[in-house]
């Protein structure tokens, strides 16, 4: 330290920040996503986004948040302006059980730990299981903040393929036995099962149970995120991995899809001795979960028909989804997608030749955004993906983009043929569909 208190500066390198050389090792896996850089361009009205997964919370009718809050308020006002449970409102825990139900969930409102959020049970799991250089399995391409979450605990991400009905089993058993042959721990697998961010697809109820029995047989934690799963279009998906398997997954579920986002509530589901653990980190991290925006949601889940309201939710974003499918074909019949089921996203394939993230600004100067699949490696990968949202823009919007976008990939397309003087670039087929998933089971 020099005179006043002010750090020295590291003795390398040009760092403008004076506190450089103090932090922790663990903070150089902490960096901005490239979905998070991208909500300050793709929010200028005049883009069109493509980019971000927010939901479309214009589709929840005002009078009903209105409602429960006066009545929360009336009669549980002190209650909602005070500290509150770690472990969070038993109310709110015990509907959260019948959340759950609709996925094949039997549990106790014990086992249920209330978070800010889903992403903050991400960072909790995470912080109770990770050493530095610990290997955390994911599906590959993976949920974008997931992986800054496991970057930031100095984890070494391993991605496992997937294809159009999910995580691949067999690649699964080579991994492990690849990443235990180099003498590493394996803490556990993350997976998005149902309508997965960002691919879209799901995972069938056959690999589900054999996705289980592997990782039960290696003794690896499943960490099963499901924020998709009740926004299915035509027919639910397989039911949640943890309705088959309680003593080894721990399953993280939102409102953040389903309701609004802003409330920021989620939960974990997890084993007895973990949940435990999870009180104790959740009070170190935050003291409480918010009890105001628990009560709001206990009190709407009281009083409203929150069913309904995600059937209409169903139908905005299929007829989006639909939109988008529709635009594709009529634009860029040259590409390849998956045909989600429910969920949020499309993953697209470019030509092989091609870079999505170096071809992104040429798209926002179109007035169009989509997200890179580079984000969703940990390793660079997926450098001829793009991850496009249909989930917030009007189906006219989400057309005028994909109709901007198709402008930015021809002439990208053309550009390098020119400049290859060589044959056209090869492009894929238009992938007319998915095999649809089986249904609930048991």
């Amino acid at each position: 330290m020099t005179n006043a208190g002010t750090p020295s500066r590291p003795d390398s390198g040009t760092n403008l920040d004076p506190w450089y050389g103090l932090y922790a090792d663990r903070t150089a896996g902490l960096s901005a996503s490239e979905v998070r850089a991208l909500f300050a361009v793709a929010s200028r009205p005049e883009v069109v986004s493509l980019a971000g997964g927010m939901p479309f919370v214009s589709g929840l009718p005002a009078e009903l948040v209105a409602g429960a809050f006066e009545r929360m308020m009336r009669d549980n006002g002190p209650q909602a302006l005070q500290y509150g449970s770690g472990q969070g409102v038993p109310a709110l825990r015990e509907q959260i059980l019948e959340v759950m139900a609709l996925e094949g969930i039997r549990a106790s409102v014990d086992d249920v730990v209330v978070t800010t959020g889903s992403q903050h049970a991400l960072e909790l799991v995470s912080k109770l299981f990770l050493n530095p250089g610990d290997v955390v399995l994911a599906e590959g391409p993976s949920y974008v903040t997931a992986m800054v979450v496991f970057n930031s605990f100095q984890a070494d991400i391993n991605h496992v393929p997937m294809d159009e009905f999910g995580l691949i089993p067999q690649a699964l058993r080579e991994a492990i036995a690849r990443i235990k042959a180099a003498g590493k721990t394996i803490k556990f697998l993350y997976t998005i099962p149902s309508f997965s961010n960002p691919a879209g697809v799901t995972l069938t109820w056959e690999r589900r149970l054999e996705v289980l029995e592997i990782c039960r047989d290696n003794e690896i934690l499943v960490l099963e995120d499901n924020p998709y799963g009740l926004l299915y279009f035509d027919s639910p998906p397989p039911h949640a991995m943890r309705s088959v398997d309680e003593d080894g997954v721990i399953y993280l579920g939102t409102f953040s899809k389903t309701l609004a986002p802003g409330f920021r509530v989620g939960w974990a589901l997890a084993p007895h001795a973990i949940r435990e653990k999870l009180i104790l980190a959740n009070e170190a991290a935050v003291l409480s979960p918010s009890s105001f925006s628990q009560l709001m949601i206990s009190e709407y889940l009281s009083a409203a028909d929150w069913k309904g309201q995600i059937d209409t939710f169903r139908g905005i974003y299929q007829e989006r989804r639909d939109a988008m499918l529709s635009a594709l074909a009529e634009f860029l019949p040259q590409l390849r997608w998956t045909v989600p089921g429910g969920g949020f996203y499309v993953w697209a394939t470019l030509p092989d030749n091609m870079d999505s993230k170096a071809m992104l600004p040429r798209a926002v100067r179109e007035l169009v955004a989509y997200t890179p699949g580079t984000a969703f490696y940990a390793d660079g990968s997926g450098r001829n993906n793009i991850r496009l949202s249909f989930c917030y823009p009007t189906p006219e919007f989400i057309r005028e983009g994909i109709r901007r976008l198709s402008t930015v990939i021809n002439g990208e397309i053309d550009l390098l043929n020119t400049f290859s003087q060589t044959t056209p670039l090869a492009t894929v087929p238009l992938k007319q569909g998915i095999a649809s998933p089986p249904s609930n089971i048991g």
